[in-house]
């Protein structure tokens, strides 16, 4: 038995996979949705650049793409009705087909991961999730989204789904990254602080769980300001966690920056982690001021490995989680030790 929290299994934090163990008797596995939404800070609306570090798949590089190959150029279009679109049930069946290589997997969460999965009228999101959780093999959703796109109607809307799928989850993502206005200006994310309380709040009071994303390693963030990050999140109603290292990727105004530090200075920017260890020290931290209760569904990330500049050592995934986790071992560390209420 974990000597630190029984629901924990053998990790020295509450893992997405452990919570899912508990409530739903087995290991869920997620199959990536590309719904070909857009995001305001994409056309036009906020800006047209997009976060800086935000590639042109939004997040999404590893969905199953709503359109053939020939068509990404069009992901993004207005019109949702050409020949090539490919439903979310088809996306689904095609992920499920890729498990079923593997082996693994009975139950899944279809997760609506590219851009802004609430940017759209009512009714085409109402389409959307209701063919992802209709389906049999699909336990429930997890929809990423920023906190400024969570208008009334959106809301009544995953209200009514709950009613509909009682026996389907609903879980909504929220891009923070940083609680830091000076640095949440710089990455160009385009809403205060006050707009993520307001969507927490609004969540929490429709018993909606709310998974929180943040960066760690954003450019001129301390250790200090990532933990001021998580201690903030601890005192809000916050279900969820991803902590994700910065990614710098190619075709990214991020990217663009590092190349011209690089090029000034020759160390790059002060931003990300260059070694390993120093992200496992700071993620080790992070875990340690998080509030026991909260479950973590990441703790590094995923890069495509065309795409990423640095940092180069985290395209082995694997290798950074067993760091992680003997790191943790040897130092007794452990969620929450050094959480205060």
């Amino acid at each position: 038995m974990n000597k630190y929290n029984p629901l924990w299994g053998d990790k020295p934090y509450y893992s997405v996979n452990e919570y899912c163990k508990h409530r739903y008797h087995e290991k869920l596995y997620k199959i990536a949705i590309d719904a070909g939404f857009t995001c305001p800070n994409r056309d036009g609306t906020l800006d047209t650049r997009g976060c800086i570090f935000c590639s042109a798949g939004g997040s999404g590089d590893f969905a199953v793409k709503m359109f053939d190959k020939k068509d990404m150029m069009q992901v993004h279009a207005a019109s949702y009705d050409t020949a090539s679109v490919k439903s979310v049930t088809e996306q689904i069946q095609e992920g499920l087909s890729l498990f079923k290589v593997k082996q693994v997997g009975t139950r899944f969460i279809a997760y609506f991961q590219a851009y802004t999965n609430t940017y759209a009228p009512v009714e085409h999101l109402r389409n959307l999730y209701t063919q992802a959780l209709s389906h049999p093999d699909i336990a429930g959703i997890s929809i990423a989204t920023r906190p400024d796109c969570l208008p009334k109607e959106c809301l009544d809307l995953l209200v009514d789904l709950q009613t509909q799928f009682p026996d389907k989850f609903i879980w909504v993502e929220l891009g923070l990254q940083t609680i830091h206005e000076k640095t949440a200006s710089f990455i160009r994310r385009g809403y205060p602080l006050s707009c993520f309380h307001e969507a927490v709040s609004a969540l929490h009071k429709l018993e909606i769980p709310v998974i929180v994303h943040l960066i760690l390693g954003l450019p001129g963030e301390s250790l200090e300001d990532m933990l001021a990050s998580v201690k903030h999140l601890n005192a809000l109603p916050v279900w969820g966690i991803k902590l994700q290292l910065l990614h710098i990727l190619e075709h990214t105004d991020l990217a663009d920056f590092y190349k011209n530090s690089l090029n000034e200075t020759g160390s790059g920017i002060t931003c990300s982690f260059t070694k390993k260890e120093d992200y496992i020290q700071a993620l080790i931290a992070c875990i340690g001021y998080l509030r026991p209760d909260i479950v973590i569904h990441r703790v590094t990330g995923d890069a495509p490995r065309n795409l990423l500049l640095a940092p180069t050592w985290s395209s082995n995934k694997r290798d950074v989680l067993n760091t992680l986790h003997h790191t943790m071992k040897e130092l007794a560390a452990y969620q929450g030790m050094y959480y205060v209420n």
